[in-house]
Parts: structure tokens; sequence; C-alpha cells
């Protein structure tokens, strides 16, 4: 009986008796699911137990595996109590980007503030888009940001690790005098002849405009033309009522007077949102991030896509560990 077992191998096999999904538990790990495979077995061969059933519709617990679980929990607690006593300073505040102060990303961040203590501290920023805080990311201007990871180039990646945190549907922002207005959803073919506002011009949301791109492809749906950034929910409201936009958007979005917000459906065009830091950071902020997000999309079923008529990139949906 082994008595140096990897407390990784304990974290692998509580992911998996947690998620009770090899998919799931890689992608909260951050591990190839072979990889995550492969530390399942090992741990089996070292305790020479079998701790899983495994079917190609289900995963459970053996009774070794249920034996098991309640010791591996107070072990890898232990690992990280005593981690924790030895570092060396208080930690510094843990600065994120939500973009804007509602949806997805302030949700979360509002979730991890409730689960450390007061000396912890988790500072919002307001930039908005992935594609810029990238660069603040890596050279430690930013700690943490939220986004389609996926339209990052391969080599600014390598430098991140991230989370998958939510499917986020797609919606439109329309004047409330438009013909479309009055429906409770709008069919993405009803939108074929008509001009978005997907933020083209803005280099720090260019993976927005990029997705708004792949989904107006061969639906006859227009970008409208590039146009300079622009900082700040006010000044969003101004430029997007004067110019008579209609708005590319998520189902979760500001205010904007005399606009109208509404899903998109047939399909349901979905957002990636995943949580990105810099690959190696340890804060237990961070950690207060990923076990919030995990919490919130297990809770609400973000990771779920919305039955069968669903659209997604296939890298994204790769990346999101989602399968059609």
């Amino acid at each position: 009986m082994p008595y140096d077992t990897d407390p990784r191998l304990l974290r692998a096999f509580l992911a998996v008796a947690e998620e009770l999904h090899f998919t799931r538990a890689a992608a909260r790990l951050y591990v190839a699911q072979q990889a995550l495979s492969r530390d399942i077995r090992r741990l089996e061969r070292e305790w020479g137990a079998a701790l899983f059933l495994r079917t190609t519709r289900r995963v459970a617990l053996t009774a070794d595996g249920t034996r098991l679980l309640p010791y591996a929990r107070r072990v890898v607690a232990a690992h990280d109590e005593l981690a924790d006593a030895f570092r060396a300073a208080p930690e510094r505040p843990l600065l994120v980007d939500v973009g804007v102060p509602i949806g997805t990303a302030h949700g979360v961040l509002e979730a991890a503030r409730d689960r450390v203590p007061d000396s912890c501290e988790l500072v919002a920023r307001f930039h908005s888009g992935l594609t810029g805080a990238t660069a603040e990311i890596t050279d430690g201007r930013l700690d943490v940001s939220f986004g389609r990871i996926a339209a990052l180039p391969p080599g600014v990646r390598t430098g991140l690790d991230h989370q998958p945190v939510r499917l986020e549907p797609m919606a439109v922002l329309l004047r409330a005098d438009h013909p479309l207005a009055a429906r409770p959803a709008v069919p993405l073919a009803e939108l074929a002849g008509e001009t978005l506002y997907a933020a083209a011009g803005n280099p720090q949301t260019a993976e927005w405009t990029d997705l708004a791109e792949r989904l107006f492809a061969g639906r006859g749906i227009a970008a409208a033309a590039p146009f300079p950034e622009i900082e700040g929910s006010q000044e969003f409201v101004r430029v997007v009522r004067k110019r008579g936009w209609s708005v590319l958007a998520s189902v979760e979005f500001i205010e904007v007077p005399g606009m109208v917000l509404r899903p998109l459906v047939d399909p349901v065009p979905l957002s990636p949102v995943s949580l990105v830091w810099r690959r190696g950071l340890r804060h237990p902020g961070l950690d207060a991030l990923r076990a919030a997000a995990r919490e919130l999309a297990r809770e609400r079923g973000w990771l779920t896509p919305p039955g069968s008529a669903w659209w997604l990139p296939e890298e994204d949906a790769r990346v999101m560990g989602v399968r059609r």
C-alpha cells in the first residue's frame, strides 16, 4: 500500500468524483482529458483498486472510490492549508478585468468576493475586451480577465491558463421602433439585410468582432463600418443612439434608453466566456474566482448548450469542452 501518493493524483480523483464527467473534470483542472485518465489509472494501480465505473454514458464511483473520497478531501485540504501557512507575505490585491459592471464576469467576481476574507482584495477593472487585456496580463499589469480565448493567437495562448465559465446566449439591441422590437426573440434569418455594430475598429475587442463576422457569414447580415474605440458605457449609449445602430450583444447587457434587447434564436448563437489568467499565477483570489465560476456554472447550467439549435465555431466548442 503506497504512503507517498502524489497530491496531484488525489486532486484528479476529486475532480472526477465531484464532476462524474471526465471532460468537465479535465476542464476544471485545465489538463487534457487523456492526461487526466492517465492520472486516474496510475492512482488505481498504486492503490490496487478500481475507483470508477466507466461506461460510454456515465461515470460512477465504485465502493472503493466512495471509501477513498473523504480521505482524499482531507489530504488535499491539509496540503492546501500547509501551502497557505508558508506564504511569505500577505497577498497583494488581485486585479480583475470584468469589462463592464454587469453580466457574467461581474457576477463571478461578486460571488468570489463572498468567498475570501477581508484581507484578500479583488480589485475590479472596467476595461473591455480580452484581446486588449492579454497584453496587460502577460506583462503583469493585470491578473485576470474574461472572454473568448479561442480567438487569441497560439503564441499568446501559451502564456495563459483558462477555465470555461459560460456559453452566453447572444442578443440584438434594437431601437424601440424597429420592426423586430415587438418580438420576444429574433430569429437570425430575420436579420438578413440588417447592419449590426459589432465593435469593428476597436482593436481591444477583436475577438468579439471576429465572432460576429463568423456568425454573419452566409446569413446576409452586414457588420457596421469600423468606428473608433468607445470608452465607457455612457459614451457607448450616446454614440449608439446618435448613429441609430442595431448592436450585436449578449443577453446580459447595459440598458440603453430608447432601445430594447432581444435574444437571438434559430439557432441560438453562443458567446464563449472563459476565466483567463497568466500561467503560473498563484493567489487565493484566483482560487476563489475559479471556485465561484464552477459553482455558478453548475447551478445555472452555464456550460450546457440550449438544446439542439445552437451555434458556436468548432474551435470554440473544442476549447470550451462542448460536444455537438
